[in-house]
């Protein structure tokens, strides 16, 4: 090595220690409180999903999107023990087809509220009603088929999952409330539960999902909308399901797979609302149809983004 090397190094090396030195690291080493409440402030979200079919050769087949707009008005604001939701439009735009409405979904209200088991009465997940997404037309009046139901469906279980089950308190296991420091991590309340997963008459009771072990991690700071956020991951571990689809009568079509979703919320830190989710899930099924002598293998990718869009009230 010679001379001019040598300095050359050790002036880097000097470099790198007074950046080292002079770093102020306290915000990254002060505790946080994720589990606060949530400032009595309407909200409005848009959220997309694209479903991206594969063959099994990895080709893509199709992308299907769907785009939802909730605006939630918070119990708290209201005297209420549950957020009012309302979902102010619902898209979908299927592989090779233009972009449509979904007439019956248009200014739907219905309330949230967080329970211990995260079902209501009739055994509904997040309180969501089935019987809303039974024979489902867009807006040209063709019918949805019960698979593109489902997706319909389960954007508003993918929504309340991400923003409420696992961005807001748990009253009785592990929560984001546990998340004091960046860095720290955790298995969530949800890990290993095995909610229902039918819907109305096309999809039959027995159907669930068994999520594996659900972890929350605090990885650090970032900016939203020059929002400053907390960034937290969720990871679900290895999951599967088992479905039960009745696409016509006398007819049962039997599946089973696994699932493995994860992502990133981004919680402002003034008023601990979601600010933005990404998600993005890989599934892989097997289905046993009558009639047909070999099994049908599926591979689907799904990725989704939450998007706070409350701050363009004020523009």
């Amino acid at each position: 090595m010679n001379t001019y090397t040598v300095w050359t190094v050790l002036a880097i090396a000097t470099m790198c220690s007074s950046v080292t030195l002079s770093a102020d690291d306290a915000i990254l080493r002060q505790t946080f409180d994720l589990g606060a409440p949530r400032t009595p402030r309407a909200q409005r979200f848009e959220m997309e999903t694209q479903v991206i079919s594969y063959a099994l050769d990895g080709t893509r087949t199709g992308t299907d999107i769907y785009r939802i707009h909730l605006a939630c008005v918070p119990g708290r604001a209201m005297g209420k023990d549950a957020d009012e939701y309302t979902c102010t439009k619902f898209t979908v735009q299927f592989a090779g087809t233009e972009e449509v409405a979904i007439p019956a979904l248009k200014d739907w209200k219905y309330l949230f509220k967080d329970t211990e088991t995260g079902m209501d009465d009739k055994g509904q997940v997040f309180g969501i009603d089935h019987a809303k997404f039974e024979n489902l037309t867009d807006a040209n009046g063709k019918s949805i088929p019960i698979d593109k139901a489902y997706h319909l469906y389960n954007a508003f279980i993918d929504f309340h999952g991400f923003c409420n089950a696992f961005a807001e308190p748990v009253s009785d296991g592990k929560g984001i409330q546990d998340l004091k420091k960046i860095g720290q991590r955790i298995v969530h309340a949800a890990a290993f539960t095995e909610p229902p997963v039918n819907l109305g008459s096309g999809i039959a009771e027995g159907s669930t999902f068994k999520n594996g072990e659900v972890t929350l991690e605090f990885k650090g700071l970032s900016l939203v909308d020059e929002a400053p956020c907390a960034l937290v991951a969720f990871d679900s571990g290895e999951s599967s399901f088992q479905m039960i689809v009745k696409p016509m009568p006398n007819m049962e079509v039997r599946s089973v797979g696994s699932s493995h979703y994860k992502g990133d919320l981004y919680i402002d830190l003034a008023t601990r609302w979601v600010r933005k989710v990404v998600m993005d899930e890989v599934v892989v099924a097997e289905s046993t149809v009558p009639a047909l002598p070999n099994k049908v293998n599926a591979v689907i990718e799904r990725y989704s983004v939450i998007r706070n869009v409350t701050a363009r009230d004020t523009h």
